[in-house]
């Protein structure tokens, strides 16, 4: 890197607030040009970067310096990328073997439209305690669950959002969790400590939300019928290969997740067996699928899983509902967000190397006053960061170093800051649809972000009540409080 002999200007709050704006002002334009369509909204973190980068110059950085900034940034989120393409493959791969197929006709034996969508939360908040992954749980059962919804005719909006909350609820509180053991480690707070203070804001917000899911069943009104669903088994079953062993995959790599192996290894297993089961199992689907004559058995075997894990599953029994339910992952159908996740990096790297992010998190401190504001502060710079640097583990790392001192100088514990760091950071990270948690869930799920960011209720209650637990001084012990007092029903 060359190194900068010009003088470097601390940014004005105006310098950091103006890339905000102009990227602002291009999302906005266009979703409103483009309406219901897809946006392009990679141009815009891509020029937004750029104007950040001119800002940093025009302070004293030099090109390389921004360039560099924004290119160390893009290589955190080279895992989410490989992840991203490697779940692309899996949902390819499952869609041949049987295993999503066999997910969709047992599932809809068992779930009814009434109670389906606190059942999809409350088998994802389990899964997600168990293996303390939400994007494991949304790319594997959630995928099955939005096929179940697809045919049970139920909101696939709400569907995610149930995915979704019920997804980030296990990550939250699971001691495997990547994003728990950061904000324990951030704040310097003992990891169990953490989890068992994180229940007074966790515990009613998913009994909040599961009661909103239970009445929105109830009163949803599905158009399903008996005889559409057995049509649907019947189709699914002429097709593919049907039986329980097609969900050993599923079983594989909820135990792999279990036992702490890394989560792209873990995928790229899955994927592997995915391929294995179509070659032992959905030979017959295969060659249904393939209409050339002049082709070799093992090239036509090889070229449909290949075709699977690279453009995904294709079907085309001329069945448009069918067809539209079956066709779906491959690598290609990712590279639209993989696009995104890197110009939003991108973004955040320009933004975090000119100092206008810490400039940011800085200005809303110099006006905090109470335990309330500073709750509040911590919550809406953790939203900030979010939005801005496109990564929930900066937006646990950036806000939990710059406010670790101020709640030291209020006497307020840590465990508070580590609580709410995750109530905000971790949870609102999938709102977005340029963060990569958004682009992940959006991309996985089918389902666009902001179609399912208003059914993500969990999402956005944990930090509501965060800042109504820091107002009404609520549950937020302070270091100063005699060892008697110090107690509560979680004993943190």
């Amino acid at each position: 890197m060359v190194k900068n002999s010009t003088k470097i200007k601390s940014p004005t709050l105006l310098d950091a607030l103006l890339p905000v704006a102009f990227l602002l002002a291009l999302l906005v334009s266009f979703a409103l040009v483009y309406k219901d369509e897809s946006t392009p909204n990679q141009v815009a973190l891509l020029f937004s970067a750029a104007f950040a980068c001119f800002i940093g110059m025009k302070n004293g950085y030099t090109w390389k310096e921004m360039e560099h900034g924004m290119i160390e940034t893009i290589k955190v989120s080279m895992q989410a990328v490989l992840i991203l393409l490697t779940v692309g493959s899996l949902i390819g791969s499952w869609i041949i073997s049987g295993t999503v197929p066999s997910m969709i006709y047992y599932g809809v034996q068992i779930m009814s439209p009434d109670y389906f969508y606190i059942t999809s939360c409350l088998v994802c908040a389990f899964l997600g305690l168990s293996i303390g992954s939400s994007w494991t749980v949304a790319g594997t059962l959630g995928i099955g669950l939005i096929g179940i919804a697809t045919v049970l005719d139920v909101s696939l909006a709400i569907t995610a959002g149930a995915i979704i909350s019920g997804a980030y609820f296990g990550d939250k509180l699971s001691p495997l969790s990547e994003t728990t053991n950061l904000a324990a480690a951030v704040t310097r707070t003992d990891l169990f400590n953490h989890i068992q203070h994180m229940l007074w804001t966790t515990v009613p917000a998913i009994l909040i939300t599961l009661t909103v899911f239970l009445f929105i069943g109830l009163t949803d009104n599905s158009t399903i019928v008996i005889d559409e669903i057995i049509n649907l088994q019947n189709q699914l079953d002429q097709n593919f290969n049907i039986n329980p062993i097609m969900l050993i995959p599923l079983l594989v790599l909820f135990y792999m997740a279990r036992r702490k192996v890394p989560a792209l290894l873990t995928l790229l297993v899955g994927t592997i067996l995915g391929c294995l089961f179509a070659l032992f199992f959905q030979l017959e689907t295969i060659f249904k699928a393939e209409t050339a004559t002049n082709i070799s058995y093992l090239s036509l075997v090889f070229k449909e899983i290949m075709n699977a894990l690279f453009v995904g599953y294709q079907s085309s029994t001329g069945n448009a509902a069918y067809d539209a339910l079956i066709s779906k992952g491959g690598m290609v159908n990712m590279m639209s967000v993989v696009g995104l996740v890197i110009t939003a990096m991108a973004f955040g790297g320009a933004m975090n190397k000119a100092g206008l992010l810490e400039r940011l998190i800085r200005a809303p401190l110099s006006k905090v006053k109470s335990t309330g504001g500073l709750i509040s502060t911590t919550v809406g710079t953790c939203i900030g960061t979010n939005a801005i640097a496109s990564d929930q583990y900066l937006s646990i790392v950036l806000p939990g170093q710059m406010l670790l001192q101020p709640y030291q100088s209020r006497k307020i514990k840590i465990i508070n800051l580590s609580r709410t760091l995750e109530d905000a950071g971790t949870l609102t990270s999938a709102l977005f649809p340029w963060n990569t948690c958004g682009a992940y869930m959006a991309g996985t799920l089918g389902v666009a972000t902001l179609t399912y960011a208003p059914f993500a209720f969990f999402n956005y209650l944990c930090p509501i009540l965060a800042i109504i637990y820091g107002i009404a001084n609520f549950s937020v012990p302070n270091e100063d409080l005699k060892p008697e007092m110090d107690k509560n029903p979680l004993n943190v």
